[in-house]
């Protein structure tokens, strides 16, 4: 029988809803200043290079080269996007090969120390990149690989697997698309404002754009430190109802006045406390449940997703010639579309039981309205917010879905018999798996660009229809399972 939450250090009384919303808020907050500490970069690119022949060059300036005078060394030469996507590329590498790691390390250490650690180290390591500024680093080495982006992929890694496995410790299967979604919105919120915060200072002082998102992840760092609650059980709080699938094997310990293969709504825990040991995490399980399909999808949906995130800015000002912070903020309208887009695919999944679906049809729409934007995007202020508003929405839908509700029911499925270490693991193989193509997208645009955005497009559109077909075989046993064919009982 669940018991009722205990009081918290006897002061206040809190029932477990009021815990769940309490640890929606607090994971919400954790993540979103991690996408707020990574997104000051694609607002700087259009200031550490851009047109001097625009400005009005200081007669007291030393120098004769009129064309880079006002951009900031090493990213005043003509391999500039190369140089910027290599600055990408050290944080995305080493965020993609720490993430397979961190589900280990997130499965062994107590989620608040590991998240802690992760936001205290993350806000230094994006202050450093803003110190170069003052202390005139110009070093692409200090940038890129040795010092700072490098070292904050890694520690970044703590943040997803962490957050993921703390709200599938609260919360049961029943509405979580719904509310994945809407909590997913976290990382299109992250996004908005660090483009506003950077936007405040990029033109003036573009240290400040990095040292002040830099102070408050590590801010948000030590309210983790004091007020996460990692599980129900730590509170005396039942944790959350699972359909669990009740087959001859479990029945045989609990004696013949029970029947074969009946559903209850039932803990975990009740049936792993009745059964005989639980068993280890098995990797042909978590494949055959479509972990694999799932994981090279969002590999090239986050690709999409982004090149969006580091290059969007970079491009509204080449083509539509906005300025740095003009262009930073309508690069926050994609976001925006994105928040929409998650929860729109968490709900519509939640309805039909077609996760696999809901981010096929997603992606399919996706591609040509990667292209219409492209080619019209830019003929007006109008259809440009119209365009950034609904490729976000399809772009960041599939990526939301795959990240949360998806990662959640794998992790949570029935086959892993309640093995808690799961859902930590099989959120970072996904995840890992999707920042293989974080990675690429960026690269790629770097080393496109220089032949035109409509090759950079290109390379987009492609992404998404790979994504796409990759979801087929998942896709193909959920419509099946629509017209009533059921899958084959194992056991």
């Amino acid at each position: 029988i669940p018991k009722p939450c205990r009081p918290l250090d006897n002061f206040f009384f809190y029932s477990l809803c009021r815990y769940r919303g309490f640890t929606l808020f607090l994971t919400f907050l954790f993540y979103t200043s991690y996408h707020l500490s990574r997104k000051p970069i694609s607002i700087v690119k259009s200031e550490l290079h851009k047109n001097c022949s625009t400005l009005i060059r200081p007669p007291n300036l030393n120098g004769t080269d009129n064309e880079t005078w006002c951009d900031w060394a090493p990213f005043d030469q003509d391999n500039y996007q190369t140089l910027f996507g290599a600055v990408d590329n050290s944080f995305l590498v080493a965020y993609a090969i720490g993430m397979f790691f961190s589900g280990i390390f997130g499965e062994r250490v107590p989620l608040r120390y590991y998240l802690t650690t992760g936001m205290l180290l993350s806000g230094l390591f994006t202050c450093l990149f803003g110190l170069g500024f003052y202390w005139n680093i110009h070093s692409i080495w200090y940038y890129a690989f040795v010092q700072v982006r490098a070292m904050n992929g890694l520690v970044q890694t703590t943040g997803w697997p962490a957050v993921v496995a703390c709200v599938g410790n609260w919360f049961g299967k029943g509405k979580r698309g719904f509310i994945m979604g809407v909590w997913n919105s976290h990382t299109s919120v992250g996004n908005i404002l660090g483009s506003l915060i950077a936007g405040v200072f990029v033109s003036s002082a573009w240290g400040m754009s990095f040292i002040v998102p830099g102070i408050i992840i590590a801010s948000t760092g030590i309210l983790c430190f004091f007020f996460l609650v990692e599980k129900p059980e730590d509170v005396g709080c039942s944790p959350p109802q699972h359909h669990v699938s009740i087959t001859k094997e479990h029945m045989k310990p609990l004696g013949s006045r029970c029947r074969w293969h009946l559903r209850y709504d039932i803990s975990p825990a009740f049936v792993t406390s009745r059964l005989p040991a639980t068993p280890r995490l098995c990797l042909c399980d978590i494949i055959l449940q479509g972990v694999m399909e799932f994981s090279l999808c969002l590999l090239f949906a986050k690709l999409v997703s982004y090149t969006f995130l580091y290059w969007l800015p970079l491009y509204i000002s080449n083509v539509a010639h906005f300025d740095p912070k003009e262009a930073g903020d309508m690069s926050t309208l994609f976001d925006v579309g994105g928040i929409v887009g998650g929860v729109v695919a968490g709900l519509v999944s939640d309805q039909t039981g077609g996760r696999a679906s809901t981010c096929c049809v997603m992606l399919i729409v996706a591609a040509p309205m990667l292209f219409l934007y492209n080619h019209i995007g830019q003929h007006s202020l109008g259809t440009t917010i119209g365009m950034l508003l609904v490729c976000g929405a399809l772009v960041n839908g599939p990526y939301a879905l795959i990240t949360t509700a998806v990662s959640a029911d794998l992790g949570t499925h029935e086959s892993l018999r309640g093995n808690s270490r799961a859902l930590s693991t099989v959120t970072a193989i996904i995840d890992g798996t999707g920042s293989i193509g974080a990675a690429l997208g960026p690269l790629l645009a770097g080393l496109i660009s220089p032949t035109g955005w409509n090759n950079v497009f290109f390379m987009l559109i492609t992404a998404d229809i790979l994504a796409c077909l990759l979801l087929s075989r998942l896709v193909y046993k959920e419509v099946r399972g629509w017209c009533g064919h059921s899958p084959r009982q194992r056991g």
